[in-house]
């Protein structure tokens, strides 16, 4: 027995006593312009959520505004609902429904990945709140003002009305909460403090990790947002890069003593993924030699992908990104072929480059209107003209779209199928947040391409798509240890800044770039790696582009298996002389680091130590043995496949001898 708290007989009427049988389950309760609190209570049994869903024991409920809109729905996966007023919770936002209201907690942090829901289950929830009078009105934050309004928006399709403009003073009459950004917060949390204190509040804070970006943001929204009744955190990627306390939030200490935070309730890709629920992603990797000219005047060239300095890898990746060099023009023109296979199966489907800056997002549209004659959407800062533009970009069927990378947590286009990652952030939660703006399946079998440098750390963050990560308070690091996240605090503070200003990124990393070409050089998928490296514009190369843009996750991989398959046969079928790329399969040439690199030299070097007191053979015989048995170079030329090869080898011999 709970008591739940109940508006005049007006709202029970609302809900009526009417019989459930023969009717379809209703999701959004009609919510009423707010009206004073009641004392008033009614004890009575807690209704199960389904039950509650469906107008529990007062009946199924109306759903005159759905219905209102239902002629002018996007054709977004499940029922074809606009962003976040799905007809119907999937099974994940029943899951959660069905543990907040047994356990109706003040705090509760879902984590679901980007395109599984989590607005539709937040306005179900404060639909549900707002009509059995747990609370009297909503808050909204959200990370940017485009994200601000598209919230207001989805919550005015199912009757609650909520202020995006809210900047000061009492609330319209009309509205059931505002809308605003952490930013916003920052800047006057007493008033939304105030607010809190006066009338029983939801406050639903997006994107929740964002609140601590800045120690100011974090403090602020503590100090606004405490007094609330009930606060319902959201993210899709519960991670930060640094220490700071994420607002409301639980942490647990793990085993090994770090505290880590900790979900009320989880839906992950892999999971999303499995139910159908997001787009399995393709990613196109594609290398290439650069050669640049550093501050000190040397020249130097490198291949993308080969073992270098974290410097080198740098310089390299921006000379990549260049406009005026072959590997964008090359890049971009491979993405819009794929964009066109794609669109014979999805007629709207858009493509996004996500950009690091002004500059170059300029040069980049430039380019793809002389590619494809057409000219392509510019989203510069997240501004108001900027919200507009992508607005109008996802009611359209336009190609392409180029944002700065600040913008990519904030697009939210459904329809975006194609994308171009053309920005030097190297941090696990950008890449999960850009990825995240590929993945939004409207219907079954549609999948998201994705088009990569080949940079060791974006590769490991393509095959870990699936890898669920928790915002850890503490990192603690071992001596020569390092911590990939230990450089992400600077690179994400730069990332979503409000405005595209000059970073000093420039004078810091001085360096002129020279040339670029791009070659393909392989497609992650699934966690497996496919394909041998091509030429643009090859028939090889045009054999990935090509996969239909409607297919079953094991449809995928099977063709992709078929594609590799017939490359190798046609490979060794050229003569060696024709040969001017390296004719191995994905799988035998692994993309690693410098200090990779280093490691396995140092495991080599260890066990054929090993190996010398075992054998009593000196090391130069060793090793000159180990490349007669497995081939290539000496070991400081040697790539990681024979590196690892060898070791195996002489793990082999040792194991012989015992």
């Amino acid at each position: 027995m709970t008591s739940v708290p109940t508006g005049p007989a007006s709202a029970s009427s609302a809900l009526g006593g009417r019989s459930r049988a023969g009717r379809v389950a209703r999701l959004f309760f009609v919510v009423e312009p707010p009206q004073a609190p009641t004392p008033e209570t009614v004890t009575t049994s807690r209704p199960s959520p389904a039950t509650a869903l469906n107008g529990g024991p007062f009946g199924p409920t109306p759903m005159s505004a759905t219905s209102a809109a239902s002629h002018n729905l996007s054709p977004a996966f499940p029922g074809r609902a606009p962003w976040g007023t799905a007809s119907k919770l999937r099974a994940w936002q029943q899951g959660a429904m069905d543990k907040y209201i047994q356990e109706q907690p003040r705090d509760f942090l879902a984590v679901a990945t980007p395109g599984a829901g989590k607005t539709t289950f937040a306005l179900t929830l404060a639909s549900w709140l707002l009509h059995h009078h747990v609370v009297q009105q909503v808050t909204v934050v959200a990370p940017t003002e485009h994200l601000k309004k598209q919230w207001a928006e989805a919550a005015a399709r199912i009757g609650i009305k909520l202020d995006p403009e809210y900047s000061a003073g009492p609330v319209g009459k009309d509205y059931h909460g505002v809308a605003v950004t952490y930013a916003g917060v920052g800047v006057r949390p007493m008033l939304h403090r105030n607010r809190s204190e006066q009338r029983k509040t939801l406050v639903i804070l997006d994107e929740i990790h964002h609140a601590g970006d800045s120690k100011s943001w974090g403090e602020a929204c503590l100090e606004a947002f405490e007094p609330a009744t009930r606060r319902l955190a959201l993210t899709g990627t519960p991670f930060r890069s640094d220490t700071n306390p994420i607002p409301f939030v639980t942490y647990e200490e793990g085993n090994d003593g770090i505290r880590r935070s900790a979900a009320d309730y989880t839906y992950g890709y892999g999971n999303a993924l499995a139910d159908h629920v997001v787009r399995p992603v393709i990613f196109l990797s594609y290398s290439g030699q650069m050669r640049w000219r550093t501050k000190a005047g040397d020249e130097i060239a490198a291949r993308l992908g080969e073992p270098m300095t974290k410097d080198a890898v740098s310089q390299a990746w921006r000379t990549a990104l260049d406009p005026r060099g072959e590997w964008m023009p090359s890049v971009l023109q491979a993405a819009d072929k794929r964009l066109t296979e794609v669109r014979k199966a999805i007629p709207d489907a858009g493509a996004l480059v996500i950009a690091s800056d002004q500059e170059s997002a300029r040069a980049y549209a430039k380019l793809i209107r002389e590619i494809t004659g057409s000219k392509a959407t510019l989203v510069l800062s997240d501004d108001t003209g900027a919200s507009k533009r992508i607005d109008d970009f996802s009611a359209s069927d336009d190609r392409w779209m180029v944002a700065v990378r600040m913008v990519s947590e904030g697009v939210d286009v459904p329809r975006l199928a194609v994308g171009v990652y053309a920005t030097t952030i190297s941090t696990p939660l950008f890449f999960a947040q850009a990825v995240g703006r590929f993945v939004r399946s409207r219907r079954r079998g549609e999948t998201a391409s994705v088009f990569l440098p080949t940079v060791p750390d974006l590769l490991t963050f393509a095959n870990e798509m699936e890898k669920e990560r928790d915002h850890a308070l503490d990192k603690p690091k071992k001596q020569g240890e390092e911590d990939p996240y230990a450089e992400s605090e600077k690179e994400m503070d730069e990332a979503n800044k409000q405005q595209d200003e000059d970073t000093g990124e420039q004078e810091q990393f001085s360096f002129e770039a020279l040339e670029s070409e791009a070659v393909f050089d392989r497609v992650l998928y699934d966690g497996a790696e496919f394909g041998m490296q091509a030429h643009p514009g090859s028939e090889e190369e045009q054999d990935y582009l090509g996969i239909p843009g409607l297919l079953e996750p094991e449809q995928v991989q099977l063709l992709l298996q078929k594609r590799q398959a017939r490359q190798i046969a046609h490979s060794r079928k050229k003569p060696d002389a024709e040969a001017d790329l390296l004719e191995l399969p994905a799988e035998r040439r692994p993309v690693v680091s410098h200090k990779e690199m280093m490691e396995l030299r140092k495991k080599l070097n260890t066990m054929v130590s090993a190996y010398v007191h075992q054998s009593g053979k000196p090391h130069g015989v060793i090793h000159t043995e180990l490349r007669r048995v497995c081939g290539g170079p000496p070991s400081a030329e040697a790539t990681a496949g024979q590196l690892r090869q060898r070791i195996e080898k002489v793990q082999e011999w040792a194991t012989r001898m015992r």
